[in-house]
């Protein structure tokens, strides 16, 4: 019989289904909890994906009598009622989904000192009268005198709220102005100001409500970036947006759609509106960055894969359609390279590793995973490809971190256990969980320091592809079939691992250092957060130091984003950065191809 592969985005999950079956059965033999109250009889309509290529059955009765003209032009189906004709990749809006993935938001906060871009002045006006004929700014401007530091400017869309709101509010009210005399917004007397921070990550989101009066976080969410139904990676996505304009736009637009999104949903749950957000600050690695500004990413994926622009800058919110009120900008932090971004930089502030004494390596494992190397005098930074294995993808019974993925697996009383996202029945293996798998087959022999298979145990399955190991039997997962690890799952773990740790190693070198010189290893991220720090060491992937010099924070480029919004001081710290950081290109670097091959090996060095 015929099978067909669904690609279920951006859950990272593939089903091989027989030729026939529903997108419903796909994600339901993958164990992704779509939403279908009606048991897929096309009844409630909740079960909507959108189709990103491939080809899937005509439109059925049931879809051309619900679905609207806006539905069809973006690809949007009825899981229920569409077959796959070949493979194909579907998106599966958060909506649909009856359990949300786990995303970090959480790092360590830390009081900061507020300097905001944007301020709050409360004042009365004269109301005008046949006496008094000024026109509203004139009027405006008066009132400040020479109180401000600047020429007051206003935006003609902050006019209009002005001219309107000081009649309504008989001429008091609350101006929220920039440090360089813009006003940003007409608010009512005494209304609180907020920001928007955000950390666009390659995979994930996360995004904060800050007040910038007294710098509480007032709320924070996270959300799947949604280009990932456009490509996996980076590399994937800027071959993507080079194939034309449109194609460009489409990833601005999803991601900023999506970012609207949690910031509505957020001000709903802090009670602020739209106009009391009047600033944003906005991380993310250069393509990430590049793509949300609307800029050329043809230049990234191109040697010597430089950036369009490293300095900071500041956008009207309007320019990119981020809902923040009228007057707002968002500030985009320095980037340092073409695959170091401003994310770095904020984990850099957030973390104080770029001005700490002594040497201290600080790291954010992703995809792509930048590190940097402060030694007091200097600091040195590089990208390194790690891949996307510890998101779960190019695993076999891979996923991201949702529930039912299995997180943790370690040996008790001589056989390996698991544990899975909120104790549901495993439906597959997230980046921590498959590291732990490697690491602890590593210590009980199963595999050599190749990652080749020993025939000890018989849970180790021949195949013509050099072995498997059985983790979960299909009686005891939620979708009834086995969960392996395979000798190309470890592979892949081989790979990502040895990327990062010859990126640490070719920094050490460059600045006369050894790994045990090294005071403070910082790991940052959502995969760092959860990884297991003592097999992260039994395999190699880090160097074997004292436990007590590790550090495990969270997202920090998030939290420096916070930092950042509220403290022109911090921002002034990321100039800083990008004319201290000396960048190192690890593809042209002489030892950087020996000393991946070096680390490729499953040791504890």
């Amino acid at each position: 019989m015929q099978k067909l592969i669904v690609d279920l985005q951006p859950v990272g999950r593939r089903a091989s289904i027989p030729a026939g079956e529903s997108l419903l059965s796909a994600a339901q033999a993958a164990g992704i909890n779509l939403i279908s109250i009606c048991g897929g009889n096309g009844l409630c309509l909740e079960c909507r994906v959108r189709l990103i290529n491939g080809k899937l059955s005509p439109l059925s009765l049931v879809e051309e009598a619900n679905l609207d003209e806006s539905d069809l032009e973006n690809g949007i189906r009825l899981a229920c009622q569409a077959i796959p004709l070949s493979d194909v990749k579907v998106d599966i809006p958060p909506e649909s989904l009856s359990a949300a993935q786990r995303l970090q938001v959480e790092g360590q906060e830390e009081v900061v000192e507020l300097e905001p871009q944007v301020l709050p002045r409360d004042l009365t006006f004269p109301p005008p009268s046949l006496a008094d004929l000024r026109d509203d700014l004139t009027r405006l401007r008066d009132t400040f005198g020479p109180s401000l530091d600047h020429h007051l400017s206003i935006d003609t869309q902050v006019m209009v709220q002005f001219s309107e709101q000081m009649r309504a509010w008989n001429w008091k009210g609350r101006l929220a102005i920039d440090q360089d005399g813009r006003v940003v917004s007409v608010l009512p007397d005494r209304e609180e100001l907020y920001g928007f921070a955000v950390d666009i990550g390659t995979t994930k989101l996360a995004a904060y409500l800050v007040s910038l009066e007294n710098g509480r976080i007032a709320g924070k969410q996270g959300a799947m970036n949604p280009q990932i139904a456009y490509g996996e990676d980076v590399v994937a996505r800027i071959a993507y947006a080079n194939q034309g304009v449109e194609h460009r736009r489409t990833l601005q637009t999803r991601l900023v759609d999506t970012l609207n999104g949690l910031l509505s949903d957020l001000r709903q749950a802090a009670g602020v509106s739209q106009a009391q957000v009047v600033d944003a600050a906005i991380v993310g690695n250069t393509a990430m960055h590049h793509l949300f500004a609307g800029l050329s990413v043809r230049q990234l994926g191109q040697a010597p894969y430089v950036a369009a622009l490293t300095e900071a800058i500041n956008l009207p919110a309007s320019q990119v359609g981020l809902d923040l009120a009228p007057g707002a900008r968002i500030y985009l932090p320095p980037n340092i390279a073409g695959y170091v971004g401003a994310d770095h930089v904020s984990m850099l502030i957030a973390t104080h590793a770029w001005e700490m004494p002594g040497v201290t390596l600080a790291l954010d494992i992703g995809t792509n995973t930048e590190i940097c190397l402060s030694t007091g005098s200097r600091l040195l930074s590089c990208s390194t490809a790690s891949g996307p294995a510890f998101e779960g993808a190019h695993i076999q019974a891979g996923m991201r971190a949702a529930p039912g993925a299995i997180e943790r697996v370690q040996t008790i009383e001589g056989s390996l256990q698991f544990s899975t996202i909120e104790n549901q029945l495993p439906v597959g293996v997230c980046g921590s969980g498959i590291l732990d798998a490697v690491a602890e087959l590593l210590a009980n022999g199963v595999i050599d320091s190749r990652g080749v298979f020993r025939y000890i145990s018989e849970r180790v399955i021949p195949t013509d592809r050099g072995g498997a190991f059985l983790l979960v039997p299909g009686e005891q997962t939620g979708h009834h079939t086995d969960i392996l690890v395979t000798r190309k799952d470890i592979n892949e773990i081989q790979l990502a691992k040895a990327a990062i740790r010859a990126g640490v190693e070719i920094l050490l070198i460059e600045a006369g250092l050894k790994a045990q010189d090294i005071e403070h290893f910082i790991v940052a991220g959502a995969f760092g957060t959860y990884l297991y720090l003592p097999n992260a060491v039994r395999i190699g992937m880090f160097p074997d130091l004292p436990h007590e010099r590790y550090h495990q924070v969270g997202n920090a480029a998030g939290i420096g984003a916070c930092q950042m919004l509220v403290s022109r001081r911090k921002r002034a710290m990321a100039s800083e950065i990008l004319k201290r950081m000396e960048y190192v290109e690890l593809t042209t670097h002489p030892k950087f191809s020996d000393t991946f091959v070096d680390m490729m090996a499953l040791k504890r060095n």
